[in-house]
């Protein structure tokens, strides 16, 4: 069977990497010989659809199962649409995960383990790093209406709530 492991390097004794469609690299393992192919991930530094575009790259290798840290909701509908096994979860060595996958000790999973763009690691901006959708704004001289898609909502209240990918002007 062939399948795919979420890695930080290029060989079996490598670490699952904890991200599916920003990890470092794809391992596709045939799990009867343990013969491997090592894939970089050309999709890792995506703004957005990294996952979608990763799970599109393994339903190209004829892949059966995914083992990895975590899946999110976009890249599990395409698993789910194309039968690939998602197997969440996993952390350690790579030979040892593909180990256990072998002997059935693995159970796959229903459901995404994170939220869209997870795995994004440059989040300034983004409500859940402590922006408030900062920037000047047209009333009160103060806070509010953030630059980059902020949502501020304006007037000074700075009541902005993230989720812009821009850092602000604000001071």
């Amino acid at each position: 069977m062939k399948i795919c492991i979420s890695s930080t390097g290029k060989d079996m004794n490598s670490q699952v990497d904890p991200r599916f469609g920003r990890c470092a690299y794809f391992m596709i393992v045939q799990t009867d010989d343990l013969s491997f192919e090592v894939f970089e991930n050309e999709f890792k530094s995506l703004g957005g659809g990294a996952g979608i575009q990763s799970a599109g790259f393994l339903q190209s290798k004829d892949v059966k199962a995914l083992l990895t840290g975590n899946c999110g909701p976009n890249a599990m509908n395409v698993f789910s649409e194309s039968k690939i096994q998602v197997v969440t979860g996993q952390a350690g060595l790579i030979k040892d995960v593909v180990e256990k996958f072998k002997k059935g000790e693995l159970s796959p999973s229903v459901d995404p383990t994170v939220n869209e763009k997870a795995g994004l690691t440059d989040a300034a901006g983004q409500g859940n790093n402590g922006s408030k959708g900062r920037g000047r704004c047209m009333g009160g001289g103060g806070r509010g209406m953030g630059r980059g898609q902020g949502q501020g909502r304006g007037m000074g209240r700075g009541q902005g709530s993230g989720r812009g990918m821009g850092r602000g002007l604000g001071r």
